[in-house]
């Protein structure tokens, strides 16, 4: 059993109050909740993927578009450590909160898939998913794990079965749009929460990192679960800057356990 500082404990504790006393709570998850599930994330000093090369130079849509091995050589690794991890106990406590009516849904800044190997069905993908890909030519959509798996392997780019054109992960690259019908969900969850909470997000990539803002404004309570500081933490109800593999597990256990 994990042994908090009475400051945390404190806050853990108001934290799974606010949780009881919901009717309508969601959760914004960022790269920070899949680190502890081996996952890199883009912005941390040092061990982050933008710490080692300049996004705009390999994963935008430019790029793609003019160099797609240029994306692919950068992609591998990544692609090669998602399909690889594993939901941590993060993930699987809020699927339990889930389960149990605590949280209506998940809106994600993650590609991963997580959530929904955790047991989370609610899950809305800001960024897209590695779940699926779609043909550059004929938009022939293709579960991934059919193609990515060789191409994880031996690096072949993968194509088209049914044109043999390149596939596209159905992921979104810096200067795509977001998926719209994602976006509109997002802020509709936002402005009808009465409770928020933010898992592994610095909250620096807009629009999403609004999202709080429209939720606070409309009365709902915020917590704030996230090493790194936000623009927003001072506006919260709760801010907890510890690992988040351990202290959500730590209040879902409060909520559903007392």
């Amino acid at each position: 059993m994990s042994s908090f500082s009475p400051q945390t404990q404190a806050a853990i504790d108001f934290a799974a109050d606010l949780f009881r006393q919901s009717k309508h709570a969601v959760s914004l998850t960022g790269a920070g909740l899949s680190t502890p599930s081996g996952i890199p994330d883009f912005r941390s000093t040092g061990t982050g993927l933008w710490s080692h090369d300049e996004p705009m130079e390999v994963a935008s849509l430019t790029t793609f578009r003019t160099a797609p091995e240029r994306f692919f050589q950068w992609f591998r690794p990544l692609a090669s450590q998602i399909y690889n991890a594993q939901p941590n106990p993060g993930h699987l406590s809020l699927a339990e909160l889930g389960k149990a009516g605590r949280i209506h849904s998940i809106i994600t800044q993650n590609i991963d898939m997580l959530h929904q190997k955790a047991g989370s069905k609610n899950v809305i993908e800001m960024h897209g998913t590695m779940q699926t890909l779609t043909c550059t030519q004929c938009y022939y959509q293709a579960q991934a794990a059919l193609h990515l798996d060789t191409f994880v392997e031996n690096g072949r780019i993968p194509r088209c079965p049914k044109c043999g054109h390149i596939f596209k992960p159905d992921v979104i690259l810096f200067g795509e749009q977001l998926p719209q019908a994602a976006w509109f969900k997002a802020q509709r969850e936002a402005r009808q929460c009465d409770l928020m909470l933010v898992v592994g997000s610095s909250l620096e990539v807009l629009p999403v990192a609004g999202l709080p803002m429209q939720a606070l404004d409309r009365g709902a309570h915020l917590i704030i679960i996230n090493n790194a500081q936000t623009y927003i933490n001072v506006r919260a109800d709760v801010v907890i800057s510890e690992d988040v593999a351990v202290v959500i597990p730590a209040i879902v256990e409060k909520v559903l356990n007392g």
